[in-house]
């Protein structure tokens, strides 16, 4: 069987505009533990990772003006997926977020598809969708 090679070697950031860059910030370092990498503050921009995926987080111009994204309607970004190592993992962190008054579970843990990988939907500060993924042990 004759692979073609892709030209690209998975994603190198993915970039959030969010209307508080502060509660935004908050959310990737004190609850899931990501680390600040840097920062652009004349743009504004933070950035952060988790190890293996930076994410930029970018202060809209004018949050009394911006519009939130409707995923049924427009074009973009229509949710993140982050990994995380298992099911135990999944539990804990939906325990975690059910409790954070910044975040709205979209749905709890349950079976994506036919499993026996499980994931949850959550919206976080600013109403970004954030999906997290448990795949199953290999």
């Amino acid at each position: 069987m004759n692979q073609l090679t892709a030209i690209t070697q998975g994603a190198h950031h993915v970039g959030l505009t969010v209307p508080n860059l502060d509660e935004a910030l908050a959310f990737f370092l004190n609850t899931l533990n990501f680390t600040r990498v840097g920062e652009k503050p004349e743009y504004p921009a933070v950035f952060v990772t988790d190890g293996v995926t930076m994410i930029t987080l970018w202060q809209v111009y004018d949050p009394a003006t911006a519009v939130s994204f409707d995923r049924r309607n427009v074009v973009g970004l229509h949710h993140l997926a982050l990994a995380v190592p298992s099911s135990a993992a999944l539990q804990q962190l939906h325990t975690k977020l059910s409790t954070d008054s910044t975040v709205t579970v979209e749905f709890a843990p349950e079976l994506l598809g036919q499993g026996p990988t499980e994931h949850m939907m959550v919206h976080i500060p600013g109403g970004i969708r954030v999906e997290f993924i448990a795949s199953a042990p290999r």
